[in-house]
């Protein structure tokens, strides 16, 4: 082995033939979010198997005789509004001071969910505020609304006033040294991503585009592994908590399982049952697993009484 290569293996950089991808505008905000929740939230977590069975029965009619497109997507977000209402501090934004040892909850006013839409390939979160106030039409409405407009906004423009928005609240919060290092490899260097003239553009203010708010955290975060294989095996073990969030939810696709149980009888027979892995993940500095409970209670009394849907 010589120096250069020893060098370069001691410095873990690549070798030649590496391929190599620098963060688009998209990775350096999903990066940071992520990065911030990981170093920052001492998270919990519960697989959730719900047996969803009756409650897909109920969901399948509703989607035949509604009047608006109606996805599954769309009625688990009306369910993880019911259980909010149920767990409201699970809707909630954490603010902690490390260096003090102090902090405080915030529960917010309204439950805005943030949900990953796929475009082209590419992720994005995208915010559905004001749940608690939506009917499941207006809920359906709404997602329809904004899969369309994320379609026609440009992107790479709304995540750069992202960007720049949080490093004017870095500035504000005193974190000079963070906001300068993003400043220079932003703008300088192999890692840049945008060019200094673009800071004064900025998207549409109409209705062909989405705005910061529209793709900021929001309260909570719901999100479907299923959606993007709908053969996926297995659970969700584990989902990031988008900081500053206290909470996320992580589906899993809709499985065929075979059951064994006794019937009124007494006798043993075995059904085929759907169920729905969830990911539940939460902030421990709520207090412990209690916040979490009456939300799936909530969760447990809509899939044994699927009914009710038709009500929302």
């Amino acid at each position: 082995m010589g120096f250069k290569e020893y060098i370069t293996k001691a410095l873990n950089n690549p070798e030649p033939g590496d391929v190599i991808e620098y963060y688009n505008l998209k990775k350096r905000v999903t990066g940071n979010v992520l990065s911030n929740a990981q170093k920052t939230i001492p998270a919990g977590g519960y697989n959730y198997e719900a047996d969803i069975t009756a409650f897909w029965e109920e969901f399948q009619k509703l989607k035949a005789n509604c009047d608006y497109k109606l996805s599954f997507n769309t009625i688990m977000l009306r369910v993880l509004t019911e259980g909010l209402k149920a767990a409201p501090r699970l809707n909630a934004h954490m603010d902690y001071k490390f260096n003090a040892s102090c902090g405080r909850l915030i529960i917010k006013k309204h439950i805005d969910v943030a949900v990953p839409m796929v475009i082209d390939g590419e992720t994005f979160p995208v915010k559905i505020r004001n749940l608690e106030e939506r009917n499941l039409k207006e809920t359906a409405e709404e997602m329809e609304r904004l899969t369309k407009t994320l379609k026609t906004t440009d992107v790479d423009r709304l995540l750069f006033d992202i960007i720049l928005q949080r490093l004017i609240g870095f500035v504000l919060k005193g974190k000079l040294a963070s906001t300068a290092a993003q400043i220079a490899t932003g703008y300088v260097g192999k890692y840049k991503v945008a060019k200094v003239s673009e800071l004064f553009n900025h998207v549409p203010h109409d209705e062909t585009s989405l705005q910061v708010d529209d793709m900021n955290e929001g309260s909570v975060c719901l999100t479907n592994l299923g959606s993007l294989y709908k053969g996926l095996n297995g659970n969700v073990t584990y989902a990031p908590i988008l900081y500053p969030q206290v909470f996320i939810m992580a589906m899993g696709a809709v499985q065929d399982r075979d059951y064994a149980f006794k019937n009124e009888d007494g006798v043993v027979d075995i059904a085929t049952k759907k169920i729905l892995p969830i990911n539940i993940m939460f902030d421990h500095r709520l207090g412990g697993f209690n916040d979490v409970i009456p939300f799936i209670k909530k969760l447990d009394e809509i899939f044994a009484n699927p009914e009710c849907i038709h009500e929302w």
